[in-house]
């Protein structure tokens, strides 16, 4: 739902007599602070009104239309709803942190990233802000716009030999191209000198697959590398990847330049453990999708250490079209 001013507009959907609905409204009183919102209390008493409005259980608390505390799988039900907060203990309504949590993740969709922590985050997957277009000079282009078209093909990284036509047409060896692609952090290599992963593609298995329309099955770094794929591509492709937290299956499907979420409460996590080092090390396992920013929030209290932010689908999406969107251009 958009909203038509700045007032957020908060839905409870609760059964008749519900014992958890005043509850509800006085936590979301005291989760807002002050804040102006539109709070309404909508009974619901049929079935078919359930499925209706998407309340999986009594109460159903819906922010901007979209429930934050949405578990996949869920059906519409007129039955008490069971809440849990992350040490799993059961409640008849989101905590006040949790709403206040809520609350504050439903005005990140259309706002930029303004936390310093999470922009350094965000310049460490762009190569400290230097980008990922490689250099034209030194083959360095040639050969990684191979490297990238090779992933998308067969979902697998060349081999060397492969390369090696295309870095003597500049002048160079492959071997010669690729640690110097390496050093700059476009791709990074194993011991041996093969392709580990050419950002936005990984050769060994992650936690997103990324399955790209007239192409291959593909794995990716991370969850902003994964929404870059159909950008440098140009074409659709499907994400399914998994909360770190509930293991539940997030889905986004890009289909005709639109893109939609499953669920719909789906969010990012941008952050990084250290100060220095490729992005392989420093951020790619930090940057992941989750079911819901509560979800979210409760993975960013397991691990202090990763600094960050967590990221509305609109700002994701389009941090991973001005990365990797460029990439196979010809200038």
């Amino acid at each position: 739902m958009t909203r038509e001013d700045d007032t957020m507009r908060i839905t409870v959907l609760t059964v008749p007599d519900c014992p958890n609905g005043p509850v509800v409204r006085e936590r979301i009183a005291a989760a807002l602070g002050g804040r102006a919102a539109d709070v309404e209390l909508v009974e619901i008493s049929e079935q078919a009104e359930a499925e209706r409005t998407g309340m999986t259980g009594s109460p159903t608390v819906l922010i901007d239309g979209a429930d934050p505390f949405a578990q996949a799988g869920a059906a519409p039900s007129l039955s008490c709803r069971i809440y849990r907060d992350a040490d799993g203990k059961a409640d008849g309504a989101p905590s006040i942190d949790e709403l206040r949590r809520a609350i504050a993740a439903a005005d990140l969709p259309d706002k930029p990233c303004d936390d310093c922590c999470a922009a350094d985050a965000l310049d460490l997957v762009g190569r400290g802000g230097r980008g990922r277009l490689a250099p034209v000079q030194g083959g360095l282009r040639a050969v990684h716009q191979a490297v990238l078209r090779h992933f998308a093909a067969t979902g697998r990284p060349p081999e060397p030999a492969v390369l090696e036509p295309v870095a003597a047409e500049e002048g160079w060896t492959a071997a010669d191209v690729l640690a110097e692609l390496n050093r700059e952090d476009f791709l990074l290599l194993d011991q041996d000198g093969r392709i580990r992963a050419a950002y936005p593609f990984s050769a060994v298995p992650t936690a997103h697959r990324v399955t790209i329309a007239g192409g291959a099955q593909v794995w990716s770094m991370c969850a902003i590398d994964a929404l870059g794929i159909p950008a440098m591509l140009g074409r659709d492709a499907v994400i399914t990847s998994s909360d770190p937290i509930t293991g539940e299956t997030v889905t986004v499907t890009s289909d005709s330049g639109g893109t939609t979420w499953e669920p719909a409460t789906a969010v990012v996590f941008v952050g990084r453990r250290g100060t220095s080092g490729p992005a392989a090390e420093i951020c790619c396992d930090t940057l992941n999708f989750f079911t819901s920013p509560a979800s979210a929030e409760t993975w960013t209290m397991r691990h202090p250490e990763a600094r960050g932010q967590i990221l509305g689908q609109a700002r994701a999406e389009e941090i991973g079209r001005e990365i990797f969107g460029p990439l196979l251009t010809d200038t």
